[in-house]
C-alpha cells in the first residue's frame, strides 16, 4: 500500500512539474528541452519590438514590452516555448531621435533569417511571430514570403490580424481621442502600458511635446514616401497620451491575447503548412532537375 501511495506521488509530481516548467528559452534548463519541445508540439513564439523614442513619456522599450507581456500570458493560456527578447526591427524612421537602435536594413533581414534558421536547427517546427512595432509588419510579410525562396524543414506564421468590427465598436465607445492620429505611444499604446507596466510610465510629462501631425510634406495622390512619417511627426510622437487609462489598455490587452491563443492553437494543431510546403519545394527542384 506504502509502494503503490509512494508511486502515485511520484506520478502526480512529475505530472505537476510537467505542468510547470518554464516557457522562456533562457528560462529552460537541459533537461526540461525534451518536454518543452512535447509539450509546444515544436512551436515556438518569437515577440519581436524595437528601442525607440515614445513621445516623452513611454520607455523606449515600449514595443518590446508589449510583444514580451503578450507572448508571455499567450504561452501561459496555451503552453509555447517563448525565444527571449528581440529588438531586431525595422526602424530607420527614428534615426535621428537619441535612443534608436536601427541596425542597417541588409543585415536586419540576414539577422530574422538566420535566427529562424537556429530555431529550426534546434528541432522547432513552427515559428508564431509575435509583433509589438507599427514599423515592422510590411518587413516581416517580405520576410514570410521569403520562406519560400529555398527549402527549409520548419514555417514560419507571422500574427497579423484583420480589424474586429464589433471589437473595434467597443473599442471606439471607450476612447477619448480620435483614432485617425492616434498612431504612436497616444492614447491606445499608452493605456496598454498603464495597464500592463503602470511604474514605467510617466503620464504627467505626456503633454510636453505635441503629437500633432505636422502636415509639413505636401499630398501627392497615391504616392508613397519614406519620409512621411518624419514629416508629420518629427518628434516620433502621435497621438494624446495624457488621456490614455488603464481601462482602455485592458480592453485592448485582453482582446489582443485572446486572439493570439486561438491562432497558437490553430498553429499547433496545423499539419497543411509544413506538408505543402515540402510540395512545393520538392516541385521547385523538380523544375530545376528538368533544364
Amino acid at each position: 500500500m506504502r509502494t503503490f501511495i509512494l508511486l502515485l506521488f511520484l506520478v502526480s509530481s512529475f505530472s505537476q512539474y510537467a505542468q510547470d516548467i518554464p516557457t522562456r528559452w533562457d528560462e529552460l534548463t537541459a533537461s526540461d528541452w525534451p518536454l518543452a519541445m512535447e509539450k509546444s508540439n515544436k512551436t515556438i513564439i518569437l515577440p519581436i519590438g524595437v528601442l525607440e523614442k515614445h513621445g516623452p513619456h513611454a520607455p523606449m522599450g515600449s514595443d518590446l514590452i508589449h510583444a514580451r507581456e503578450w507572448a508571455a500570458r499567450v504561452a501561459k493560456e496555451e503552453y509555447a516555448v517563448v525565444f527571449p527578447d528581440y529588438f531586431y526591427g525595422q526602424l530607420n524612421e527614428a534615426k535621428h531621435l537619441p535612443g534608436t537602435f536601427s541596425l542597417p536594413s541588409k543585415l536586419t533581414m540576414e539577422l530574422l533569417e538566420a535566427t529562424c534558421e537556429e530555431l529550426g536547427r534546434n528541432g522547432f517546427e513552427k515559428i508564431m511571430i509575435i509583433n509589438g512595432h507599427g514599423g515592422n509588419p510590411p518587413m516581416l510579410r517580405y520576410f514570410v514570403q521569403n520562406q519560400m525562396a529555398s527549402q527549409r524543414d520548419y514555417a514560419v506564421y507571422f500574427y497579423d490580424p484583420s480589424t474586429d468590427p464589433d471589437f473595434q465598436k467597443e473599442l471606439n465607445a471607450l476612447r477619448k481621442t480620435d483614432p485617425a492620429g492616434d498612431m504612436h505611444a497616444g492614447e491606445l499604446e499608452t493605456s496598454s502600458l498603464l495597464y500592463l507596466r503602470p511604474e514605467l510610465v510617466q503620464l504627467e510629462k505626456a503633454a510636453n511635446e505635441s503629437g500633432a501631425d505636422q502636415k509639413r510634406l505636401p499630398r501627392i495622390p497615391n504616392v508613397y514616401t519614406g519620409i512621411w512619417w518624419y514629416a508629420s511627426f518629427p518628434h516620433h510622437y502621435a497621438g494624446e497620451a495624457e488621456k490614455a487609462s488603464a481601462e482602455l489598455g485592458k480592453l485592448v490587452t485582453e482582446q489582443k491575447i485572446a486572439s493570439m491563443v486561438e491562432a497558437l492553437r490553430a498553429i499547433k494543431a496545423d499539419k497543411k503548412t509544413l506538408e505543402l510546403q515540402q510540395e512545393f519545394y520538392e516541385e521547385v527542384e523538380e523544375l530545376s532537375r528538368e533544364k
